[in-house]
């Protein structure tokens, strides 16, 4: 399997993976995967009952569990925010994907954010998108194999950049 089979997106809850991933995955002609909505299939339960019933510890490793299960090609993967929690998936999509981490600054995530418990958050704590920014922020830097940076840019134009750096490289 070549490491371009797949394209996975991580990133801040509110990035726009879904969004962008659909989008990208029309472009490349691949089918598309929201990792979120996978585990709600797998459970039968939405992410914010998962979390009430598990607590995050025990959404996190779901949510490992399912990713690291991932057996998919040409496939373009969203992620939710704290995949970069499990290290098995992280490992696992290294291996069969390419990791683009779309960077977006904290002040445009609080204004798309909302109520980050209705929105299915792992928030270990943390209470507002600062502190769970700043506690992320590392990890996807660390797992990031392109780094896509969505300042106030269209969504047309970050595909392009995507696709361009996945695929001319």
């Amino acid at each position: 399997m070549s490491k371009k089979d797949n394209v996975v997106l991580i990133g801040m809850p509110g990035s726009g993976k879904s969004t962008l991933g659909v989008v990208l995955a029309k472009k490349l002609g691949f089918d598309f995967m929201d990792g979120d909505i996978e585990i709600q299939n797998q459970y039968g339960k939405t992410l914010e009952e998962l979390i009430d019933i598990h607590g995050d510890a025990g959404f996190i490793q779901i949510e490992n569990d399912v990713l690291a299960g991932l057996d998919v090609k040409n496939t373009v993967i969203a992620t939710g925010g704290s995949a970069v929690y499990g290290e098995g998936a992280m490992a696992h999509l290294a291996e069969i994907g390419t990791i683009v981490y779309l960077d977006v600054p904290e002040e445009e995530l609080n204004g798309r954010l909302g109520n980050l418990k209705a929105r299915g958050v792992v928030c270990n704590g943390k209470t507002t998108v600062k502190e769970i920014f700043e506690e992320r922020l590392s990890l996807y830097r660390k797992y990031a194999e392109i780094t896509v940076t969505l300042d106030h840019v269209e969504l047309k134009d970050a595909v392009e950049e995507i696709y361009s750096i996945v695929y001319n490289n």
